[in-house]
């Protein structure tokens, strides 16, 4: 079992810790609110830390699930950042969606001090959070990733390191493309089904079986079906997540213009004020136009 630091204890990083505790690792965390911090340690008999450089103290692994490319170099660097605290040997494994370009940044800066750092962002949602079953996508030197593979395993169905540092972000982004096309897909769909007098559960009952089958269908039909869009992945976050998508694709010279189309559509779900909506909210917008 490790000493691990976990930084961030948001929707994704507070179960996430969890799961390491009950794994028996000797863990401890750090959150921009102390008071969430302070609630986790009280609820797993574990320890917190004002700062990330008091958190990650004697630390073999460091998780971090925060929020932007700001939050993630604040946690890292600075007199308390994580970094100035970390031991040389150590691993730091960052679970945040960023851009590429601060990950290798983050690298460059943690290998002048002997540290490892991989960049592992997650699919899976909450849900894949709290249940354990996360997907893991990694970028980083093959050492540090084979260390760190076994203690991301106590909250990840699948750990893959797709590549150098950065590869994991790349991942990932070619992650939330899929998605911002399956959604919308799904929401004209089920638009389609309702303008046509169609019942849609039992659309989807039948369609779902079939090749237009995915993972957005079977978990999210029945509340875009019932208009409910209180959960999961906020509009807010995957704007975030697309915007990443499209700077990177300038860089590569890689051509979105369906992800760059979704995009908009997401940005008129937050001029409705659905800015925390789950991502499948784009059915609502649809219904708005009528």
């Amino acid at each position: 079992m490790a000493k691990i630091a976990f930084l961030g204890l948001g929707v994704m990083g507070y179960p996430m810790a969890g799961h390491l505790k009950s794994a028996g690792h000797d863990v401890s965390v750090y959150n921009r609110t102390t008071a969430k911090a302070e609630a986790w340690a009280q609820a797993h008999d574990a320890s917190f830390a004002a700062t990330p450089r008091e958190a990650v103290e004697g630390a073999e692994f460091v998780m971090s699930c925060v929020g932007n490319d700001d939050d993630l170099r604040a946690v890292c660097l600075g007199a308390d950042g994580a970094f100035t605290g970390m031991t040389a040997g150590s691993v730091f494994v960052d679970h945040t969606t960023v851009s590429a370009k601060v990950t290798r940044e983050l690298y460059a800066a943690a290998g002048e001090s002997g540290i490892s750092f991989v960049d592992a962002p997650i699919s899976g949602g909450q849900a894949g959070a709290e249940n354990g079953v996360l997907s893991v996508m990694c970028g980083g030197d093959v050492a540090a990733f084979e260390r760190a593979e076994p203690v991301i395993g106590a909250y990840a169905r699948i750990c893959r390191r797709i590549g150098d540092s950065g590869a994991g972000q790349m991942t990932k982004m070619c992650n939330q493309i899929a998605i911002a096309g399956l959604v919308q897909g799904l929401s004209e769909a089920l638009h389609f089904a309702e303008k046509a007098g169609l019942d849609g559960r039992s659309v989807v009952e039948v369609i779902s079986q079939g090749a237009a089958g995915s993972w957005q269908m079977a978990n999210r039909y029945e509340t875009m079906l019932d208009d409910q869009f209180e959960h999961g992945f906020a509009v807010d976050w995957m704007r975030k997540d697309l915007g990443i998508c499209l700077d990177a694709a300038n860089e590569t010279g890689a051509s979105l213009p369906v992800t760059a189309l979704v995009d908009q559509f997401y940005k008129e779900v937050q001029k409705l004020g659905g800015g925390r909506w789950d991502t499948s909210s784009l059915v609502k917008r649809l219904r708005a136009l009528d």
